[in-house]
């Protein structure tokens, strides 16, 4: 049974308990740094993501754990064992890769059962465990078909099979639906959640695609340059993401550079954006003394509207000029010109509502307990 998401980093109790321990780990290339001072605690039984662009370090991260790359500093362990130096057959960990890397010349039966046979368990219970492992995935009797009788859904299936038979204490998991179309990936991202539901392991996954660890995780770290710029649940980092970097990659933002004006003592605080237009901030998220900030609104959060129509009251507004509208099917994407000819991003979803024109004046309003600063 999975663990209550819960908002921020973990307690004390949960980094006890927690599957793995990187401890200002660091990892050079030459002069290169790729992974820079990383400390991290995965709780155990949690999905847990890593999620960055390409050349941000979470496959570098992934593999110090799983034991194909060595930490050049800092330490990493499974649960209270240190395996910053052991061999990755050593580790409690199996992986599942983008490639599948399945043995064409066996089938699926055998495929799974490589590495209990390497470990010398009974052929009775080898059976038994294959059977298992394959219902468990929704492939019951394909024991004795062929790989190349697969498609790409069900390889990715044997190979999850294959390293979950081994019960490890953490399956890391690196951009394994990369290699799948778009439909095939929405229904395998349902299915590997529930996996992880059902078996209760500790599932280490690394994605570039910021929706497919918003729809799976319990909680997720987003990386850039080595770093990780902010760990929580999806819902927490998506909802008030504490750097630029956070608020650009999860997702569409609009930013916009202001000053804070008032702030003392006050739900929220005041703040003058550049252009004029004065908009309101909940002030427990505006640091002390701050005074240059970017306020920052999610585009699904605007209401776009005429500006003939009467402003709803407590909403935060501002006007702009409409400059680009997009079909996108349930929705239309339009480009807002505001404050200070900065372009804003909203989505309206297609509910028979007269259509804004290019070049009109609108207002965009939304509750100020939606915005977040960076």
């Amino acid at each position: 049974m999975l663990p209550a998401v819960r908002e921020g980093v973990p307690n004390e109790a949960e980094v006890a308990a927690a599957d793995v321990h990187l401890r200002n780990v660091v990892k050079t290339y030459g002069g290169v740094v790729a992974v820079d001072d990383l400390t991290l605690e995965i709780p155990r039984g949690e999905f847990f993501s890593l999620l960055g662009p390409s050349g941000c370090g979470k496959t570098t991260t992934l593999g110090m754990i799983g034991g194909f790359e060595t930490p050049t500093s800092g330490t990493i362990m499974l649960g209270d064992q240190d395996v910053s130096r052991v061999p990755p057959y050593k580790r409690d960990v199996n992986t599942v890769f983008q490639s599948y890397a399945l043995f064409p010349h066996l089938d699926i039966f055998g495929n799974i059962a490589f590495g209990l046979k390497r470990k010398g368990m009974p052929k009775e219970q080898i059976a038994s465990r294959v059977t298992e492992v394959l219902r468990l995935v929704d492939l019951p009797g394909y024991e004795k078909r062929k790989i190349s009788e697969l498609s790409g859904g069900q390889q990715q299936r044997i190979a999850l099979a294959r390293a979950l038979v081994n019960e490890p204490r953490v399956l890391l998991l690196d951009e394994p639906l990369g290699a799948l179309d778009l439909k095939l990936r929405k229904q395998m991202q349902a299915e590997l959640k529930r996996i992880q539901q059902d078996v209760g392991i500790t599932f280490l996954y690394v994605t570039h695609d910021q929706e497919e660890a918003m729809a799976m995780s319990d909680r997720l770290a987003v990386m850039n340059a080595g770093k990780i710029e902010q760990y929580g649940t999806p819902r927490d980092v998506y909802e008030r993401p504490a750097t630029r970097f956070v608020a650009s990659f999860l997702g569409a933002s609009n930013l916009i550079a202001g000053k804070v004006v008032s702030s003392g003592g006050a739900e929220f605080a005041e703040v003058v954006l550049a252009g004029g237009q004065t908009v309101r901030v909940p002030a427990e998220r505006v640091t002390p003394g701050q005074v240059e900030i970017s306020v920052g609104i999610r585009p699904e959060k605007l209401l776009l509207e005429p500006v003939s129509e009467p402003a709803a009251p407590g909403y935060n507004a501002i006007t702009g000029q409409v400059i680009l509208g997009t079909y996108l099917g349930v929705s239309h994407q339009y480009i807002v010109k505001g404050p200070a000819d900065t372009e804003l991003v909203v989505y309206v979803q297609n509910l028979g509502a007269t259509a804004p024109t290019l070049g009109e004046t609108v207002r965009l309003s939304w509750l100020p307990e939606h915005t977040f600063v960076v």
